[in-house]
């Protein structure tokens, strides 16, 4: 039996990069999802009809996770369509990197909104059908910046940071519910997000920062959230995970 035969996951910012690799991670050991997406129509079916090749049930939603009603929307069909929600992960992000001098007031409230304000919109609209289930596991997906800051990603790192106090928080609120939720910081991982660190000095200095001497991959962070969606971690709440390569914070 697989690991998480018959659960049902939503995932936001799924189709592509981190989100992407969750996604099938997931859905290689059983998992049905539904993910959220934002831009390539095209991308969004092609990962769709992908997981449905691992013979579970996929669906992409068009959804913003920074718009409350969009959530409340997409939540109230994946309930529909699939009859309960067993496993979150909050995974939506971007960032708009600026010098604090130079950043606008719009850049800063981009990144809060779709980083930070996205997790409280998704969170709420699922513990209603895991507290009445009397289960569930929330993943949201923070950062090693939000941990230890980095220069011109300040708006970024608070984001960051503010989701490791909300999850914290709803593990307290939930616990007695048996639901869990915890929150991983991926150190530096190659993504498209991330392409530009693989570049000339900039890749030397962050390489000599990392114990293991290397960047990491979208997968190895969905190693990571599939143990925290399944039931090896079934004692395991309100913790920050680092999947970081040793990177000191």
């Amino acid at each position: 039996m697989k690991m998480l035969e018959n659960k049902v996951a939503i995932v936001t910012g799924g189709s592509r990069g981190i989100g992407e690799a969750i996604v099938l991670k997931l859905a290689e050991n059983g998992a049905h999802i539904a993910f959220s997406y934002v831009s390539s129509d095209e991308k969004a079916n092609a990962l769709q009809e992908k997981l449905q090749s691992f013979g579970v049930k996929a669906k992409a939603y068009k959804s913003n996770a920074a718009d409350f009603s969009d959530c409340e929307k997409m939540v109230n069909e994946v309930v529909k369509e699939f009859g309960t929600v067993d496993i979150l992960v909050n995974n939506a992000g971007i960032s708009k990197d600026n010098l604090l001098l130079r950043m606008s007031p719009e850049q800063w409230d981009e990144v809060m909104a779709t980083n930070l304000k996205s997790v409280f919109n998704m969170t709420k609209q699922v513990i209603r059908t895991m507290m009445k289930a009397r289960k569930g596991s929330i993943i949201n997906m923070s950062s090693i910046i939000g941990i230890r800051g980095n220069a011109g990603q300040s708006s970024y790192a608070a984001s960051k940071a503010g989701i490791i106090g909300f999850t914290k928080s709803i593990a307290a609120e939930l616990g007695s519910r048996n639901i869990r939720c915890n929150a991983i910081a991926p150190g530096f991982v190659e993504t498209d997000m991330t392409h530009y660190l693989k570049e000339g000095e900039a890749a030397k200095t962050f390489l000599d920062q990392i114990p293991l001497g290397r960047f990491g991959s979208a997968e190895e962070i969905a190693n990571v959230t599939l143990f925290l969606a399944s039931d090896l971690s079934s004692y395991i709440t309100a913790q920050v995970i680092s999947v970081c390569g040793g990177l000191n914070p």
